[in-house]
């Protein structure tokens, strides 16, 4: 029943960001949704490296996403020097930061690992909701019907008829009964919104719904790990029923740049 009631609030709620916030508040509010959850990531990685600096990860995050951000804004010119300099300053930057710092030597892979990875995987995101959100609020109805739904099939199918394991070690609950009704409800709503906006079933973007999809299932996975690493279930309580932010997001890391840069490769930048 918690879990219903949160959606029941956040379902609608994220809707009115989507259609009716404009870009620059949109992508705040996406950071700021990032970086809740870069604090949540921080505080279950304090316990591989307890003297590694994570208390700079909330802060670096919304930085780099603004500067992703600013690189991926409509009509902005990226080209492969702003790349190469981005990636320069991300390396230097966190190897500075870790080093200066004073890590305890023995953290100090665990520390620069756990930092060179929770950058991008919290920034990225952010600035590839912020993009598709400008490319066209449609898509990233699109992309939420993808997550959401299939994350709901696979938890609800998985629960009641679950009974081969995917990933045991990893995550217990999970099951092939489950995740194969996630992908098939997540592609079933690339169809409808296909036939809905597009007026015909377009090959291109059915490939690109697998693609995020699995990208989706993967991202689940991955946080999974993470936290079984760290030995907790939920990464907070702020969500009733779901857990922390980073529960709630953990399938959006991957599937929102998976969609698109898929949406890019394939030339559906636009709508109709």
């Amino acid at each position: 029943m918690k879990r219903l009631l949160t959606a029941a609030i956040g379902v609608p709620l994220a809707l009115v960001a989507v259609f009716r916030l404009p870009g620059w508040a949109f992508f705040v509010v996406c950071a700021a949704a990032m970086t809740g959850a870069a604090w949540e990531f921080a505080r279950l990685a304090r316990s591989a490296a307890p003297g590694a600096p994570w208390g700079a990860l909330p802060l670096l995050v919304p930085v780099a996403a603004s500067g992703l951000a600013w690189g991926l804004a409509p009509g902005a010119a990226v080209d492969g020097f702003w790349v190469l300099a981005f990636g320069a300053a991300t390396v230097i930057g966190l190897g500075a930061v870790v080093l200066l710092a004073r890590t305890p030597i023995d953290e100090a892979f665990a520390g620069l690992g756990g930092l060179a990875f929770g950058v991008p995987y919290f920034a990225v995101p952010a600035a590839a909701l912020y993009r598709i959100q400008a490319l066209d609020p449609w898509l990233l109805f699109l992309l939420l019907a993808i997550v959401w739904l299939g994350d709901a099939a696979a938890f609800y199918v998985g629960t009641r008829w679950g009974r081969r394991r995917l990933a045991p070690v990893v995550s217990p609950k999970k099951s092939w009964e489950g995740a194969i009704a996630g992908f098939v409800v997540s592609l079933a709503s690339v169809v409808v919104w296909s036939v809905w906006r597009l007026d015909r079933l377009d090959g291109a973007l059915l490939a690109i719904g697998v693609g995020t999809t699995l990208a989706s299932q993967l991202g689940d996975l991955v946080e999974s790990l993470l936290k079984r690493g760290a030995g907790v279930k939920d990464s907070g309580d702020l969500l009733p029923g779901h857990g922390g932010l980073w529960d709630r997001l953990d399938a959006m890391l991957f599937a929102a740049p998976a969609l698109l840069v898929l949406l890019w490769l394939t030339g559906h930048e636009v709508g109709p």
